[in-house]
């Protein structure tokens, strides 16, 4: 039986997708460059960087490391805007019950994100002292599909990774989990991916037992 769940943030505890979305828009829109929901699927579990990396694929001129970082600053602002907009209520529906069981039979948990707003975001839906420990953006050098993030929670949880749970709607979450040696659930777009150990469309439609077993 596994000791510890780690859960990446976005897609599995509450969905910013959209406001994500939006911010990353208003960013291309003002460069002129083309954006749209098929693009902004690929930057799910990967860096701001990576992600304005990916969007430039279809820029028309060159963007020095400095305008970069500028139009990088600038989408996080944005985004960082709309998290105000956040409530208890934007938790994910059945997640909260699945998590106070696991609480109640003593399981550890953790947050593995990739993103530096995490604590932000926690504490916006009322998760802010929920954990028993939060990695994320602010503590890593490397993003998914590099395990760094949940070894690192694991670390925090002081569990080795082969007693840990991730639980992950990416595609290169699960890649990082599996690198990690860590059992890996898939839920949301990484319901499909193969290489998950266990699958569920959400996390709130698996059994907190099966999840550990």
């Amino acid at each position: 039986m596994k000791k510890g769940v780690i859960f990446d943030l976005d897609g599995v505890i509450v969905s910013t997708d959209g406001l994500h979305y939006k911010a990353w828009k208003q960013m291309a829109d003002r460069e002129g460059i083309y954006f749209d929901q098929v693009i902004n699927n690929r930057l799910r579990g990967v860096s701001r960087m990576e992600s304005l990396a990916i969007i430039l694929e279809r820029a028309e001129k060159t963007y020095t490391d400095e305008e970069k970082l500028e139009m990088a600053s600038m989408k996080n602002e944005l985004y960082r805007e709309s998290l105000s907009t956040l409530t208890p209520n934007d938790i994910l529906p059945g997640v909260t019950p699945v998590l106070e069981k696991l609480r109640a039979m003593g399981v550890k948990l953790a947050i593995g994100s990739s993103s530096r707003n995490t604590p932000a975001i926690l504490k916006q839906i009322g998760l802010g002292d929920f954990f028993d420990a939060v990695a994320d953006g602010n503590q890593i050098q490397n993003s998914k599909p590099d395990p760094e993030v949940f070894l690192l929670a694991a670390k925090l949880l002081g569990l080795p990774p082969e007693e840990c749970v991730v639980v992950e709607d990416a595609f290169a979450g699960i890649d990082a989990a599996k690198a990690g040696g860590m059992k890996a659930l898939g839920v949301g777009d990484a319901s499909r991916y193969e290489k998950a150990d266990i699958t569920a469309p959400t996390l709130a439609e698996i059994a907190p037992e099966k999840l550990i077993e």
